[in-house]
């Protein structure tokens, strides 16, 4: 296929500046790169047929989706081991998170019955105004993602005017903040608010949804809340460029200076910088991302036992504080390539593959200045395969197709269940000591991310379309 490439993406790439490296450590946690692994085309890979592992991808979605709607329907998430259900935002609410975050991908994989049962329940069922704390974030890019890609794919209005219900639900945690940095927290019914210091990503990572509700809606106050909360951090970065982790919202000051990209709690702030770019064609959020990144790559990126790493840095002096790597930052390979710095996003990308060349399933998190493991738990995390679709999508490579088929192989052995698909406590042990949640991103992300691969869906455009971070189909849905 042809590389993913918007007019905005061509207009403005980057300046490929060089990758300033330190460190060279002893192989031990990780293998030496194969041929496969510094670029070339995989060799004695077993890959299916792509109608084949697109039916496998959807088969096991189904699956998922069964164990839900058997054990937990009408509730946030299932527990398929014992057949209980979770409440993610308030206790004893629930606001059916798997249902919406299923909408497009039951969509887009032709499930068309089940999407017509998953909206009905959420036109019929879902309450924006429930008397409970909310995290907004997690509300955002969630409910207001999922109702928005649900009404994009399917055309049904009744999700758009929820959606807007709800965002009106969320604003004040923008409009009640002095320094128009979001708090974390509000009441839907009253509209109180809570929670003052609030990670980066928390306050950077709405822009892609309430941009689109702005232009979807022609009423500007989401997108300008969103773009607010985005000048006033860049207000505050340092004199390297660099952000902190953790801010005050009400008084604008750092609570956590260390950069720690792309690791949590920073990881989605970046993301939306280009991606708000791209969808909304907004040049200042294109200058700050090729700003921060640029920052990021001169003083972050590191190499060890010849692989490429970002290590955490005080965001005012540069100094090195921590070396921990989080599987959430794995999308990072494919944000880079988007970007415009695809070398170094292929980099990147084979640093993680050579941790699943070692490990069934990639660890929650690693050390890689002292080569160990810091969490052996595997929650479904997407962000691999999030990068194996971006850069398959950039380049055609069938190298990103086989990685990310891998991936799943070890998700499908190690960690479904009866009742669908499960979590690890420890994903390394033989057999994975398993835990008890689907969350709710699974029936959102990964399964749609390798369907997209291998599917060729009549329903995507390929070219054009753009999922936000939590998989939501924000561009691109081709309604039959």
């Amino acid at each position: 296929m042809r590389p993913f490439r918007s007019a905005l993406s061509r207009a403005f790439l980057p300046r490929r500046k060089a990758l300033h490296v330190a460190g060279a450590g002893t192989v031990g946690l990780f293998a030496p790169l194969r041929s496969a692994e510094r670029g070339q085309e995989p060799t004695g890979v077993d890959l299916p047929p792509d109608a084949v592992v697109a039916q496998q991808v959807r088969a096991e979605l189904v699956h998922s989706w069964e164990g839900y709607k058997k054990a937990a329907w009408g509730y946030d998430e299932v527990r398929p081991v014992s057949g209980g259900h979770n409440d993610f935002f308030v206790p004893g609410q629930s606001f059916g998170l798997s249902m919406v975050e299923a909408l497009d991908t039951l969509w887009v994989m032709e499930l068309d019955a089940e999407v017509a049962l998953a909206a009905d329940w959420i036109e019929a069922h879902l309450d924006p105004a429930v008397d409970g704390d909310v995290h907004v974030f997690e509300a955002v890019i969630r409910l207001v993602g999922g109702l928005l890609s649900g009404y994009l794919c399917t055309g049904r209005e009744a999700l758009l005017t929820r959606c807007r219900e709800l965002a009106d639900r969320l604003l004040p945690a923008f409009t009640l903040s002095p320094t128009g940095l979001p708090y974390r927290y509000v009441n839907l019914r009253t509209g109180k608010v809570s929670g003052a210091v609030a990670p980066l990503a928390e306050v950077g990572s709405n822009i892609l949804e309430f941009g689109l509700l702005s232009r979807l809606t022609h009423d500007a106050r989401y997108g300008d809340a969103a773009k607010r909360a985005y000048r006033a951090v860049l207000d505050r970065r340092s004199s390297l460029d660099l952000l902190g982790s953790t801010i005050n919202v009400e008084t604008g000051k750092w609570v956590d200076g260390t950069s720690s990209v792309p690791n949590p709690p920073v990881d989605s702030f970046y993301e939306y910088l280009w991606a708000g770019a791209e969808l909304l064609g907004d040049r200042d959020l294109l200058d700050w991302y090729r700003l921060l990144t640029d920052a990021v790559v001169r003083r972050q990126a590191e190499h060890r036992s010849g692989h490429l790493w970002f290590r955490q840095v005080d965001h005012s002096s540069g100094r090195t504080v921590g070396r921990e790597q989080s599987e959430l930052g794995a999308f990072y390979a494919g944000l880079l390539g988007k970007g415009g710095d695809l070398s170094t996003a292929q980099d990147y990308y084979r640093s993680w593959t050579a941790l699943l060349d070692r490990y069934p399933l990639l660890p929650e998190s690693i050390d890689f200045g002292s080569q160990k493991v810091l969490s052996r738990q595997n929650s479904l995390r997407p962000e691999y395969v999030n990068s194996s679709f971006d850069l398959w999508r950039l380049t055609g490579s069938s190298l990103y197709k086989a990685t990310g088929y891998r991936c799943f192989q070890g998700m499908r052995e190690r960690l479904r269940v009866p009742g669908g698909y499960t979590i690890a406590l420890d994903a390394l042990a033989s057999p994975a000591r398993l835990g008890d949640l689907t969350p709710g991103y699974w029936f959102a992300e990964a399964p749609k991310y390798l369907y997209l691969m291998f599917a060729g869906s009549r329903r995507f455009d390929h070219r054009s379309g753009l999922l936000s971070t939590e998989g939501k189909i924000l561009r691109g849905a081709l309604r039959p």
